[in-house]
C-alpha cells in the first residue's frame, strides 16, 4: 500500500494513518492509548483524511480500519464533555454520509458507544475476527443521542430497543442480523469478506457512485438537518449530570455504579413478587 496524497499522511504521531492502493484510500485509526477513543484530535483527523479522500480524483472509495483490538471505544472520557464536542461528533459522522464517495468500515475488535455511530455512518461494512459490540450508555447514565441519526434507520427497532437499553455484548453475526453491519462472520477473514464488495466499488464510475449514495443516504441528511440540534445539546446535558458523572467515574475506577441494583440470589424468576 502506497502513503495517501498530503504531507500530514507521513507524520508519525498521527492518530489516523492514510493509506492509497489500487482506487481505495484507507484511514486507519491508530491511537491505541485510549483504544481509539473519539478524542478532540482523533475526531478532526479523521475528517481532515475524509475530505482529502473527497478531493482525490483517483479514490473511488474510502477503507475506514484500525489497529489493535478495538475499532472504536467511542467518546474518549479524559476530555471534559461539551456542547461542541457533541457537535464535532455529529460533523464528523456528517462528513461520512455526504462524502460523494463510498466509505466501508472494516472491523475486528471491539465497538462501543460513539464508535457505533462512526460504524453506522459508513455505507457498507463487514465485521470477523474477535468483533464485538456494545450499547454502553445507559450503563454510564448516558444515551445514544446523536449516533442515533445514522444508526436507527438501519437497525431493527426491537434490536436497537434492547441493545440500547440493556448494553448487552453482542457477536458479528447478530450485528448483520439487526443491520448494524452489512457483513458479518465470527472469526471471519475480513479482507475476504470484503474483497468482492471493493472490487465492485473499483469498477464504479465517480458520478455513478456519488448519485447513488446521494440516494441512499437522502433520509439519513435530512434527519441530520431536523435532530442535530436538539440531540447534541442533550447529549451535552446528560454528560455533565450527576448520573452520568458517577458512571463515569465508576467506569474509570472498574467498579459498579452506585444505582445498580442487587441480583437476585435465590434463583427467583426476573422481577419477583409484585410489591
Amino acid at each position: 500500500m502506497t502513503e495517501a496524497r498530503g504531507t500530514d499522511a507521513l507524520r508519525t504521531d498521527a492518530l489516523v494513518r492514510r493509506g492509497y492502493a489500487h482506487g481505495v484510500t484507507t484511514l486507519t485509526l491508530d491511537s491505541p492509548h485510549n483504544r481509539n477513543a473519539l478524542s478532540a484530535r482523533l475526531v478532526a483527523e479523521v475528517r481532515e483524511g475524509l475530505a482529502a479522500a473527497g478531493r482525490d480524483p483517483a479514490t473511488r472509495a474510502v477503507l475506514l480500519t484500525h489497529t489493535g483490538t478495538t475499532f472504536c471505544a467511542g467518546a474518549d472520557l479524559s476530555e471534559p464533555p461539551t456542547a461542541s464536542a457533541a457537535l464535532d461528533l455529529v460533523a464528523l459522522l456528517r462528513a461520512v454520509v455526504e462524502l460523494p464517495k463510498p466509505v466501508v468500515a472494516r472491523v475486528t475488535g471491539h465497538v462501543r458507544a460513539g464508535g457505533l455511530g462512526l460504524l453506522g455512518a459508513c455505507d457498507i461494512s463487514a465485521a470477523g475476527g474477535g468483533a464485538s459490540f456494545a450499547f454502553t450508555e445507559a450503563r454510564l447514565g448516558l444515551a445514544p443521542a446523536v449516533i442515533s441519526i445514522p444508526l436507527l434507520p438501519r437497525l431493527d427497532p426491537r434490536a436497537a430497543a434492547r441493545y440500547y437499553l440493556t448494553g448487552e455484548r453482542f457477536d458479528a453475526a447478530e450485528a448483520a442480523r439487526i443491520g448494524l453491519v452489512t457483513l458479518g462472520e465470527p472469526g471471519a477473514d475480513v479482507d475476504a469478506l470484503l474483497a468482492p464488495v471493493l472490487e465492485g466499488l473499483r469498477r464504479g464510475s465517480p458520478q455513478g457512485l456519488a448519485e447513488s449514495k446521494r440516494l441512499v443516504t437522502a433520509g439519513v441528511l435530512a434527519a441530520f438537518e431536523r435532530e442535530t440540534d436538539r440531540l447534541a445539546q442533550r447529549s451535552a446535558e446528560l454528560f455533565a449530570s450527576a448520573e452520568a458523572r458517577e458512571g463515569m467515574a465508576a467506569f474509570l475506577e472498574r467498579r459498579d455504579p452506585a444505582w445498580v441494583a442487587e441480583p437476585p440470589a435465590d434463583g427467583t424468576a426476573p422481577g419477583g413478587e409484585a410489591r
